[in-house]
Parts: structure tokens; sequence; C-alpha cells
């Protein structure tokens, strides 16, 4: 496995580890790592690195990645709201992921969220 495939990798569980090692010190930190665009660089990367794309591929997949957080935040929306009305942890979860669900397939669908090469 060369080095550009296996980076993404390690620089994700040490982010994991950084959350991990962060929660009971300062959950401001916390927050801070747990939130950073860290996935977007990290598939874009992926995808994109070791292939020439041109930039109409590109714009168009970061496009779908706008697209798609709109569903994350109506994830983390859902969350808060079940947690808020005094749910449990695994049902808030449970619950965000089957709204997601729903609205990446009614994106899908609509052909909001598909990338054209």
């Amino acid at each position: 496995m060369s080095l550009a495939r296996s980076l993404p990798v390690v620089v994700s569980i040490l982010i994991i580890l950084m959350v991990a090692y962060l929660r009971d010190r300062s959950r401001t930190l916390a927050v801070i790592f747990g939130t950073m665009p860290i996935n977007l660089p990290l598939t874009l990367w992926i995808t994109f690195g070791g292939v020439p794309e041109g930039t109409l591929a590109i714009t168009n997949f970061v496009r779908s990645l706008i697209v798609g957080l709109i569903a994350t935040f109506l994830w983390l929306l859902v969350v808060w709201l079940v947690v808020r009305a005094g749910w449990g942890l695994p049902a808030a979860i449970a619950s965000g992921y089957a709204v997601w669900g729903v609205l990446i397939a009614i994106l899908i669908f609509s052909g909001l969220l598909t990338v054209n090469r």
C-alpha cells in the first residue's frame, strides 16, 4: 500500500484518537476536532489524488458533497432534537440516520445528488 493510499487512513485514525483523548480534558477542543472538515479533503484526495481529472469532474464532485452536507446537517439537527426530548443516545443516532437515509434517497432520486463523469 502506497503512502498516498495509507495516509488518509492514518490521519483519520489520529483524529479519532485525538477526540477520544480530549473528551475528558477539553470538550471544546473535542468539538473542534470532531467537526473538522477532514472527511471532505480525504474524500477528494482518495477520489482524485492519483487520477488526472478535469476541473469539471472535481467541480461536480464538490457540488455533490455540498448537497450531501445538507443531509448531514439534518442528521445533526434530528440527533439534537431527540436527545433534547429525553431519548437516549442510541435512539437519537438511529433516528438521525433514519432521517438522513430518507433525505439521501430523495436527493438521489431527484437527481440532486449525482456526479456526472
